[in-house]
């Protein structure tokens, strides 16, 4: 019977066969440790001379790192493996011998391991990100699909900005000039008043050069956008979906969570409702954390984000921004113009922001304004602007950054290893 090794629970005292590689192996006299993995978890087969024969053991013993094989043995129960099995070895056949692999279990450089990404996603904790990255997409449309929102797919090919063009990628769109995404909001504001509640998941683009820990040039993004509802309901919506994530991955992630060496404790603690700070309050909290050069009116970076989350032991809103560092589709706070319907999202443990969100501004002569302020004419921008002018609502949304979320819950230090093939400065390979 075949089976994988996820699966492996429901044949315990059975013989099964499993296709596998060999991540690794040790000996002991006469028994043979086989590190077997398939892609659905990893397990140890145990090959013992005296059962197997001197032939098939000494096939094992040359057996060389990443070959495949097809391993038949009984599954029995073993408490010191995190699977809580291994396979008791009957036989096994070589499908293809890999040579001179070359990630050894050995230490390797960054840059090493990033020429060889293709391949170094199958090391333990790489694949360990993977699923936790997985689960948190799994987690994402069970949230929305339950609360009754609609996955929309807006274009990646755009021929406007959602917050300027100065860092999209540009392109000729046949005779027009046309930009990679950087966001899909306004087209989701235009899928929100036609069928309420929406959702995207799809990549999206910046030309930013950065080559902080916690940037990509692409990544993926979940964007809600939901009409009737105010800045309130949104900053609501938010905490339970992150909630929902976390609690999502502790989950159905222990495995992977252990392999990563993930304190589960500092997650256990992430549940709804989230502290909330406004910017006045943080530009005073980072004042007093020693950042004395902070004024009114800056935007946070890295140092600024991580002394604010030290204060707080779950995710920490950042409120009501000041209005002329923020979009120009964001709602002014009608107490305080001066400021805007919006919130930042910053994760726990330094991980920075993860969700940027905001009302969005609804009535279509201020909008007219934001335009002439912003310089947004033409065509590009034309539908966006009649969307005010035909049945305008209250609505919000916001924009949840993957690999920065995927970091944060699987403890990793750099979003380069939270999506299978990063897109650096320098990177765009393989």
């Amino acid at each position: 019977m075949k089976t994988t090794i996820a699966e492996v629970y429901k044949h315990v005292g059975e013989e099964v066969t499993i296709g596998a590689w060999l991540a690794n192996k040790r000996f002991s006299g006469k028994i043979a440790f086989l590190q077997l993995r398939d892609g659905t978890g990893f397990m140890q087969g145990v090959v013992v001379k005296a059962e197997i024969g001197e032939e098939k053991f000494q096939e094992a013993k040359s057996l060389t790192q990443e070959s495949s094989l097809y391993v038949t043995g009984k599954i029995v129960e073993d408490t010191r493996s995190p699977l809580g099995f291994e396979m008791q070895v009957t036989d096994f056949e070589l499908i293809h011998e890999a040579v001179d692999y070359p990630i050894t279990p050995k230490e390797h450089g960054t840059e090493f391991l990033m020429d060889h990404r293709h391949l170094w996603l199958r090391s333990k904790k790489q694949h360990a990100v993977m699923k936790v990255r997985n689960e948190i997409i799994r987690a994402t449309y069970e949230f929305f699909n339950e609360q009754g929102y609609v996955k929309v797919d807006p274009p990646i090919l755009t021929g406007a900005s959602a917050e300027g063009t100065t860092e999209l990628f540009h392109t000729k769109y046949f005779d027009e000039d046309a930009y990679l995404s950087q966001s899909g909001q306004l087209y989701m504001e235009a899928a929100a008043m036609a069928l309420g509640k929406v959702f995207s998941f799809g990549p999206t683009f910046r030309a930013e050069k950065s080559k902080t820990r916690r940037h990509l040039i692409e990544f993926w993004m979940i964007e809600p956008e939901m009409a009737f509802m105010d800045h309130e309901d949104s900053l609501q919506v938010q905490e339970q979906y992150v909630s929902h994530v976390v609690q999502s991955v502790l989950k159905n992630c222990k495995i992977e969570l252990s392999i990563l060496d993930r304190d589960t404790s500092k997650l256990e603690n992430i549940q709804a409702p989230f502290p909330r700070i406004t910017y006045d309050e943080a530009i005073q909290l980072v004042k007093e954390k020693g950042f004395d050069d902070v004024e009114w009116g800056d935007d946070f970076g890295a140092p600024h984000e991580t002394a604010i989350a030290e204060s707080f032991d779950k995710p920490v809103f950042i409120t009501n921004w000041p209005a002329e560092i923020k979009a120009f589709y964001m709602k002014p706070d009608p107490k305080r113009p001066d400021v805007v319907l919006c919130a930042d999202l910053i994760a726990p443990e330094g991980y920075g922001e993860i969700i940027g969100g905001s009302q969005r501004i609804d009535d279509m002569e201020l909008m007219k304004q934001r335009y002439e302020e912003h310089g947004l004419t033409g065509p590009a921008y034309e539908w966006y602007l009649q969307l005010r002018q035909y049945g305008s609502v209250p609505h919000s949304g916001f924009g949840l950054g993957l690999e920065r979320t995927v970091a944060w819950i699987a403890g990793v230090e750099h979003v380069r290893e939270t999506i299978p093939f990063p897109r650096l400065l320098n990177r765009l390979y393989p």
